[in-house]
């Protein structure tokens, strides 16, 4: 009986901790072949999670360079992903989320004929700029989608109205939480803990578990300028209004956040200003801070799966579940939300504790297995349990 070819294609950190059950799972499946292809439209911090996932990477197609533009990296890719679709024929793609990767490699398999399932399919903030590109990315990728795999019923919703077939999305919960499920359970193991500690404690002061910390990401495109200014203003501010508090940051290597960043909180005693963390750390980090202050899209997934809130420094959100919950809330990129929302979170237990004690509307942890079933009744093979 023919397997069927299942390329996966990711290129950046959180598609890899994204697509990575999923490719554990497939890699494992004998009712499918698994081509895996990285883009590397990142490379240091996804080359961290493919170690920390020991995936098989079988095509890396190298497409990073410094400051370069969008354009000339939609140009690479699809030139690279359709080399690479004409030499391995595979019978069906798996894309996930909202990077360029997604958009060129959907539209690369539409010009080839070939299916593609979307995974975290139906993310929507109505604003075609915003997130940029993402937004855009997504939309696009849509209508260029054989299968969906909706994290949840809002987003199922948000492609009904784009008049996708029923037939054609299924609601799966979303993969992070699967990898999330995975990693929890390895930091468990007795090597494992140890190699984190000794990390962290390279990074952080001896005494980091014994104070309180507020952990930060930041990197979105839209916020470039004048939102990393506010958002470094209120920083500071909270800082010196919460001595006894710590704020781990860390910062991107993107220049346009380092800039800001460094010039206003690089001398403040209670600022802590690590380099990137790679997914194992950073989960860790998770864990042991009292909530998290971000742009990021996936922490507000993968944070109330640890029973942390998030406030996040956007103005929208293509992730309205969580702030339906209350697992998240919107403060923006706007001094003086982010310090009211902070110093809520810090001082008044019950909003905290109404926030950390609701119920993550992201999945259960089995969404890998439902996207592969789905697959396989697509190409009319046999279910798993």
């Amino acid at each position: 009986m023919h397997r069927p070819k299942i390329a996966v294609f990711f290129g950046t950190r959180p598609e890899a901790i994204k697509m990575a059950p999923l490719i554990t799972a497939l890699a494992s499946d004998d009712r499918f072949e698994l081509l895996s292809v990285s883009t590397g439209q990142h490379r240091e911090m996804l080359d961290q999670v493919v170690d920390i996932f020991n995936l098989p990477v079988h095509h890396d197609l190298e497409v990073m360079t410094p400051s370069q533009t969008l354009a000339s990296l939609s140009s690479k890719l699809m030139t690279k992903i359709d080399a690479l679709l004409e030499a391995e024929k595979p019978d069906f793609s798996l894309v996930q989320g909202d990077t360029t990767t997604v958009l060129m490699a959907s539209l690369a398999c539409f010009y080839r004929r070939i299916p593609t399932g979307h995974v975290e399919a139906g993310l929507r903030t109505g604003d075609i700029t915003s997130p940029f590109p993402e937004e855009a990315n997504r939309v696009l990728a849509a209508p260029l989608s054989t299968l969906h795999f909706a994290p949840t019923n809002v987003s199922e919703k948000h492609l009904l109205d784009e008049r996708v077939p029923k037939e054609r999305i299924f609601i799966t919960g979303n993969t992070v939480i699967d990898a999330l499920h995975l990693e929890v359970a390895r930091q468990s193991e007795p090597a494992i803990a140890a190699e984190i500690e000794t990390h962290l404690g390279s990074v952080l002061p001896l005494d980091w578990r014994e104070k309180r910390f507020v952990l930060i990401t930041g990197h979105r495109r839209e916020n470039f300028g004048g939102g990393f200014e506010s958002i470094c203003a209120a920083i500071a501010e909270l800082a010196e209004r919460f001595p006894d508090v710590r704020f781990v940051y860390p910062v991107h290597l993107n220049p346009n956040v380092q800039g800001p960043v460094e010039e206003t909180l690089g001398n403040l005693d209670n600022v802590l200003l690590l380099p990137p963390q790679s997914y194992r750390p950073f989960v860790a980090l998770m864990k042991a801070c009292e909530f998290l202050l971000t742009d990021s899209g996936g922490v507000q997934e993968e944070a109330p799966g640890l029973g942390k809130p998030v406030l996040v420094m956007r103005n929208t959100t293509e992730r309205p579940e969580g702030v339906d919950a209350g697992t998240v809330r919107l403060v923006g990129p706007v001094r003086e939300k982010i310090v009211e929302g902070v110093s809520e979170l810090l001082t008044k237990p019950a909003s905290y504790h109404a926030m950390a004690q609701a119920s993550n509307p992201y999945g259960d942890g089995k969404a890998s297995a439902r996207i592969l079933n789905a697959i396989a009744d697509y190409f009319e093979l046999a279910k798993c349990s």
